[in-house]
């Protein structure tokens, strides 16, 4: 329970009205109670209001909050941004109890930072380091010699590898992986891959053969602030370790291949799949089901949008799209005259056959 006053203050926003008004919650404006704050910070939403029960509600920063028959309001200038600190604010986040569960099973060797939470069936490897303040959900299984930072949150399910290191604010969504080994295989002659890469399209001579496994001897590096979305899958690097920069989120399903190197505050969105070795800049986005070849560097600031397949180095700042990935303007042109392909097909053929009568007639 909180009062407008706090939820203000915690946002660096504006309170109209009885400041020591209480909610219990968020909800949208139709369906709020007498005890929620009805969220409308578009005028477009507003209207719901009347629809509801609302005593408080959060409002865009010059709202005639009086006209709607609230008490009181909380007024903010950016209403995602607002957003984010709300949900901050109302979310408890998992029930995990402070201290070792009874059923978990925490090797002698390991050390559990002050004030850690630690739930049921989690196992935590020989030599393992937890830091302050983690809470660790069921089912968790963390490796040997894995290091996890301050104020970690851990759910359900996540596996994390051997020496595995986890700055610290790090959010693991359920059934995360982290520190697999990578997908590295070899075979004892040039293969067919090798020479289909070579020649983009013949694979030559090359025989069939067996393929051998390359060990991973790496590790994983994750910095401060990252989150990783559920079921998310990084590899651990071949000899060098796989990083991921501060601040960097990912989303769920999300793949990071062996000995890559993702920058800071970064954007990987669903199934975003990166190849081995490949680097990604700072503030780079990368939407739904982008793929990056291996061992090519994609520039600070890039954007891609859905579903681009990157092939080649990306410069920093270029904005991408498309099936190889191209300028994201000359795509959309590019598709524009796919569209009118049809048309001027059908052209063509009436101009065949407009030359072809004359030709006939003379």
């Amino acid at each position: 329970m909180y009062s407008l006053g706090q939820i203000a203050e915690a946002l660096g926003a504006e309170v109209a009205g009885n400041a020591e008004l209480t909610v219990t919650g968020a909800s949208e404006p139709g369906s709020a109670g007498p005890t929620d704050l009805a969220l409308a910070m578009d005028p477009k939403y507003a209207d719901g209001l009347s629809q509801g029960q609302a005593r408080a509600a959060m409002l865009w920063g010059d709202a005639p909050w009086k006209d709607y028959g609230l008490d009181g309001a909380v007024l903010v200038k950016r209403a995602r941004y607002a957003m984010s600190g709300l949900t901050t604010l109302l979310d408890p986040g998992p029930e995990i109890a402070t201290g070792i569960h009874p059923m978990a099973i925490v090797d002698p060797s390991a050390e559990i930072g002050a004030n850690a939470a630690i739930g049921p069936f989690v196992v935590i490897g020989r030599g393992a380091r937890i830091g302050a303040n983690a809470r660790i959900a069921p089912h968790v299984m963390i490796a040997e010699g894995a290091e996890i930072g301050d104020d970690v949150l851990i759910h359900a399910g996540v596996k994390i590898g051997a020496r595995v290191r986890i700055g610290h604010r790090v959010f693991l969504q359920p059934g995360a992986c982290i520190g697999a080994d990578g997908f590295s295989f070899v075979t004892p002659e040039t293969s067919a891959v090798e020479e289909v890469r070579k020649s983009v399209g013949d694979r030559g001579d090359a025989a069939g053969q067996s393929w051998t496994r390359i060990h991973s001897l790496g590790a994983v590096e994750i910095g401060d602030d990252v989150e990783i979305g559920a079921n998310a899958c990084l590899d651990r690097g071949t000899i060098r370790d796989t990083k991921i920069g501060r601040g960097t989120k990912l989303d769920n399903l999300v793949h990071i291949g062996h000995n890559v190197q993702v920058g800071e505050d970064c954007l990987l969105c669903g199934q975003v799949g990166i190849a081995g070795s490949s680097r990604i800049g700072n503030r780079v986005v990368l939407a739904g089901q982008v793929g990056v070849n291996d061992n090519i560097f994609v520039g600070d600031d890039v954007i891609a949008g859905g579903a681009t397949k990157i092939f080649t180095n990306a410069p920093a700042g270029r904005v991408l799209l498309g099936y190889p990935a191209m300028k994201m303007q000359s795509h959309v042109e590019s598709y524009k005259a796919i569209r009118r392909l049809p048309r001027l097909i059908q052209q063509v053929a009436d101009l065949q056959k407009a030359v072809s009568k004359r030709g006939e007639n003379d």
